[in-house]
């Protein structure tokens, strides 16, 4: 376990000796996965297939499954600066039940080919948003991934100063092939919150064991200073 692991082990001690409240929900995660023009069907189907293998590995589903409070999953896919889909509303994975249908509804899901630009400041901003519907929970972690640098509206630096986020960690997946320094963009204008982490991807090939690794990280070292704060709008969750 690296030092930020330790240090978000110490915070769950803490938030769990808080009261059963604090640890009904341990990690409200939001997935934002890019579908700008950049990623094409091919590469769509490659990430689908991938996110859908990540959530059926055993280890990665006990992870989820693990005591001390459920995981509350939301997944949405973006683009252009206008467009962000939500495609799983928050729901509370409390079973195997519940993560079945979800993997279910991506297997189902049809990607719109809209063919719109990189809106990297929007997608944060509309992950941040997501937050204000979801019960309180120990921690809350934004996964954003893509294969480009932001081209139309909002750097991501410029959310990051207009917007609060609060204790909302964000978390990188950068997508090598198309750009050279998507990860060091990753590393340096995306990612954000003490222990926040990019997982890089090389390629589209190397996107399932990336993300794989990725979400196995954020279902163990997830708590990172969330302990016990007030966040307005939480509410219950329905299921899967």
């Amino acid at each position: 376990m690296g030092k930020h692991g330790k240090y978000r082990a110490l915070v769950a001690a803490a938030c769990l000796a808080a009261g059963p409240a604090a640890a009904d929900c341990r990690l409200a995660l939001a997935l934002g996965v890019d579908v700008s023009r950049s990623v094409s069907d091919a590469d769509y189907e490659v990430q689908r297939q991938g996110l859908i293998a990540a959530l059926t590995a055993p280890e990665v589903r006990a992870e989820f499954f693990r005591p001390g409070g459920f995981v509350a999953l939301a997944i949405y896919e973006w683009s252009g600066e206008r467009y962000q889909d939500l495609i799983q509303p928050w729901v509370a994975i409390k079973g195997a039940a519940d993560l079945d249908r979800v993997t279910a509804d991506l297997a189902a899901h049809q990607r719109l080919s809209l063919e719109l630009p990189t809106g990297m400041g929007e997608a944060l901003s509309f992950g941040r948003k997501l937050f204000a519907n979801v019960p309180f929970c120990t921690a809350d972690t934004l996964d954003i991934s893509g294969d480009g640098q932001n081209d139309e509206g909002r750097e991501p630096g410029w959310v990051y100063r207009d917007e609060d986020f609060g204790a909302i960690l964000v978390n990188g997946l950068p997508i090598g092939g198309h750009e050279d320094s998507i990860t060091d963009y990753y590393r340096n204008r995306v990612i954000h919150g003490p222990g926040a982490f990019v997982e890089p991807a090389p390629s589209v090939a190397d996107y399932p064991a990336a993300i794989r690794r990725k979400l196995l990280r954020e279902l163990t070292e997830e708590l990172v200073g969330q302990c016990c704060t007030v966040r307005a709008g939480g509410a219950a969750l329905p299921p899967a």
